[in-house]
């Protein structure tokens, strides 16, 4: 489908990045590699019914990891999230908010619409997307593959997480895409972070973000540390550690702010 249909259509991934998601293998999907049977170089792919060459065999899924845009400030750690997990050649699924767009044209005066979210995307992360493994989801699009479970993701993050946000996800509201995406997560037990910025906190604010806790999510407050960059550290430095500390929840390798060696000064950045 286009992007350029806005409403309840989902957007395919950006186009030559050669990521569609690709059903399962017929029989089960569970297909293995192995040496060709006449002893060559050509692998093969081992079916019930014998070896076939690897050019048949079927492509693995792709499996992205979904980040949710709310409308709570904070528009630059979404964009440091986004940009590491580009960066380690991992595929995303994105979804922005209507309150988020918001924000986001309030903050950097980037704006985002449906119909040309991949050029205004590359206008925000400021970043060339043509090699990058990117789908994009419309938020009131509640059909989408993000809303079902058997959509297949590696995990969601929400950054940054609104406290209405928090409060939809955790009653299990599904008033957009995020929430229902967010939501699916939790009852899959897939990985799922989310980011509250807002301060200070009621406590109606704290009792939601602790049945996101009980469910199963990290809540991980936009609450940089200063050691990695020092007293003079920089804004862009300050947003870097924090989404740092998000892939790290993830698993995911970054280079993002120097870490800790035990000793004092040895957190902080060098360059």
């Amino acid at each position: 489908m286009s992007a350029g249909n806005a409403g309840s259509e989902s957007v395919t991934p950006a186009e030559g990045a050669g990521s569609e998601p690709v059903a399962p293998a017929a029989g089960g999907g569970s297909e293995s590699v192995a040496p060709a049977a006449d002893g060559g170089s050509e692998p093969a792919a081992v079916r019930e019914d014998g070896p076939v060459p690897v050019a048949n065999a079927q492509r693995a899924p792709r499996v992205p990891w979904v980040v949710g845009v709310s409308g709570a400030s904070g528009t630059p750690y979404a964009a440091s999230v986004i940009t590491g997990l580009l960066d380690a050649g991992l595929p995303v699924d994105l979804i922005v908010s209507r309150a988020a767009r918001l924000t986001l044209l309030d903050e950097t005066g980037a704006g985002f619409r449906d119909a040309h979210w991949k050029d205004d995307l590359a206008a925000w992360l400021d970043r060339d997307l043509a090699t990058d493994d990117l789908a994009y989801w419309p938020a009131g699009d509640l059909a989408a593959g993000p809303s079902s479970g058997s959509y297949p993701t590696r995990g969601m993050v929400v950054v940054p997480a609104s406290t209405a946000a928090c409060a939809g996800i955790a009653v299990g509201l599904s008033k957009d895409l995020l929430q229902r995406a967010a939501e699916v997560n939790l009852k899959e037990r897939r990985p799922m972070v989310v980011v509250p910025r807002e301060t200070p906190v009621s406590r109606s604010h704290l009792e939601h973000l602790i049945v996101l806790l009980d469910a199963g999510a990290v809540v991980l407050p936009a609450s940089p540390g200063f050691y990695a960059s020092g007293a003079r550290a920089t804004g862009r430095q300050l947003v870097d550690f924090v989404a740092g500390k998000v892939l790290d929840a993830l698993g995911v390798p970054h280079s993002l702010f120097a870490r800790w060696r035990g000793e004092l000064g040895s957190g902080r950045a060098s360059a």
